[in-house]
C-alpha cells in the first residue's frame, strides 16, 4: 500500500466522518476540522478557487500565505528532496510534530497562492491522529490555517467554529484537539530560527 493513502477499509471509527470530508475537499470545498491546538480550516492546496474562498472567510491576505499540513514525510518528499541533506534532516527531526517548517520551494512547484509573497512554503507533518487520518485520505497534504476570522481568536470548539462561519462552511469534521496549547510553532529551516 502507498504509504501516503489508505484503503478505507482500514479507517478508524468515524470513517464516514473523513470519506465525507475528503469528498469535500476534492470537490474544491473548504472544512473546518481539530487540529493539535486549536480548529483548523482546509482545503485542497492545488484548487486555487477553494483556496481564495477560504481566504475571504478569514479575511485574510493571500500574500501572507497558509501553512500545509501532511501525515507523512513522504506526502511532502516533492519538497524535501531537492534540499541539501542537512536541511532536510532538520525538517525531519521535528516531525511528526506540532512544528511547522519555512522550507525553501527550489523548483517553484507550490502556487503563489499558497506561499504568498514568500518563497519557502510552511509545512508541517501533524502527529494528531485525526490531521493524519485527513491528509492520507485525500493522497496529500491540506491546507491549515486556524479557524477564525481576521482579528478573532482561534476556535476551540466546534460551537465556536459554528459561530463564526456558521452556513459557510462545507463540512465539520468532528473531532478532539490534540493536547497542544498554542498553535504549532514556525520555524525556519535554513536559518534555524523560531518566528512563532
Amino acid at each position: 500500500m502507498n504509504e501516503s493513502q489508505l484503503n478505507p477499509n482500514d479507517y478508524p471509527p468515524g470513517w464516514w466522518h473523513l470519506r465525507e470530508s475528503a469528498a469535500v475537499l476534492e470537490a474544491g470545498g473548504v472544512i473546518a476540522y481539530p487540529t493539535e491546538a486549536v480548529w483548523g480550516l482546509g482545503c485542497d492546496p492545488w484548487d486555487g478557487a477553494a483556496v481564495d474562498r477560504l481566504l475571504a472567510l478569514k479575511d485574510r491576505p493571500q500574500h501572507k500565505g497558509v501553512i500545509l499540513a501532511a501525515a507523512t514525510p513522504a506526502q511532502v518528499a516533492f519538497l524535501l528532496d531537492p534540499l541539501e541533506p542537512a536541511l532536510r534532516e532538520r525538517a525531519l527531526s521535528h516531525w511528526p510534530g506540532p512544528v511547522t517548517c519555512l522550507i525553501p520551494d527550489v523548483h517553484d512547484q507550490i502556487p503563489e497562492w499558497i506561499k504568498g509573497e514568500h518563497s519557502a512554503v510552511a509545512i508541517r507533518v501533524s502527529d494528531h491522529p485525526l490531521v493524519r487520518r485527513l491528509c492520507m485520505a485525500v493522497g496529500g497534504p491540506v491546507v491549515s490555517t486556524s479557524c477564525n476570522p481576521a482579528g478573532r481568536p482561534p476556535a476551540r470548539s466546534r460551537l465556536q467554529v459554528a459561530r463564526y462561519f456558521e452556513d459557510c462552511l462545507d463540512y465539520i469534521l468532528p473531532g478532539a484537539l490534540g493536547g497542544q496549547r498554542q498553535p504549532s510553532r514556525i520555524i525556519d529551516l535554513v536559518s534555524g530560527r523560531q518566528l512563532r
